[in-house]
């Protein structure tokens, strides 16, 4: 038995090549350079990501598991694309987690964290008005996230986390559209924390995931569902520079 374990140091886990593809492949896919529906070529992804066959057949098969591509015996790996029934539902129990992430950012917020939220607000609108479309979407994750790390609920913080990805996936396409006004519900739900306003801060999150939903719906409506659903062969997506 091991003395004074309590002491004992953790090893810290290096990660692994397919793990690094992994995460690069999911990030193309998010910020759309791979697009849904498109065919996923191993090769024209090796070649991309400067590594062999094995860790990108390895990082699909990952993906697969976390419903990000499919894998269709004889035909390949295609980006998962989204039904809206899947999308609908997601962006529903985001809209649940947020509002209630935003009550408790109210509740707990400090002057610091206040500071922190109205920097990253500066941001995305710098990156709005400047049509930096990524630096945008980034830049909303991280106010959510922020929020969410104001409330002091870790339990909260994890399940959001676990959607946060798909929700920036499907943000990405609507991010133009939504345009100012997101920034400006933003600066509104930001001055709700700031005075503790429980009601409203949870109220304003309410409508403003609202919002992004209605877009991505509507978005998703003019397209017609077999324009997303049909798997295509695309061109070769450019590689995530530092994304």
């Amino acid at each position: 038995m091991l003395a004074n374990q309590g002491a004992t140091a953790k090893i810290t886990r290096p990660t692994t090549l397919r793990e690094s593809v992994f995460e690069a492949i999911l990030e193309l896919i998010i910020v759309g350079n791979l697009e849904p529906g498109q065919h996923l070529v191993e090769n024209e992804l090796a070649d991309i990501l400067g590594v062999s066959r094995q860790p990108v057949r390895e990082a699909l098969q990952l993906l697969s598991g976390e419903g990000w591509v499919d894998l269709r015996p004889g035909h390949g790996a295609f980006v998962h694309a989204p039904t809206v029934a899947e999308a609908d539902q997601l962006l529903a129990v985001r809209t649940l987690l947020e509002t209630e992430s935003a009550r408790l950012a109210a509740r707990n917020s400090d002057e610091p964290g206040v500071a922190h939220l109205r920097m990253l607000c500066a941001r995305g609108l710098a990156a709005f008005e400047a049509d930096d479309v990524d630096g945008a979407v980034a830049a909303n994750s991280e106010l959510h996230a922020a929020v969410t790390a104001l409330s002091g609920n870790q339990v909260l913080a994890e399940l959001t986390a676990q959607v946060a990805r798909r929700v920036r996936w499907y943000h990405t396409p609507v991010a133009r559209q939504r345009g100012r006004a997101s920034w400006e519900e933003h600066t509104a739900l930001i001055d709700a924390i700031a005075d503790g306003d429980e009601d409203l801060a949870g109220e304003i999150m309410r409508r403003h995931t609202e919002h992004t939903r209605h877009s991505y719906l509507e978005q998703r409506a003019g397209q017609g569902e077999e324009s997303v659903s049909t798997p295509v062969r695309r061109r070769r997506p450019r590689a995530a520079a530092n994304s």
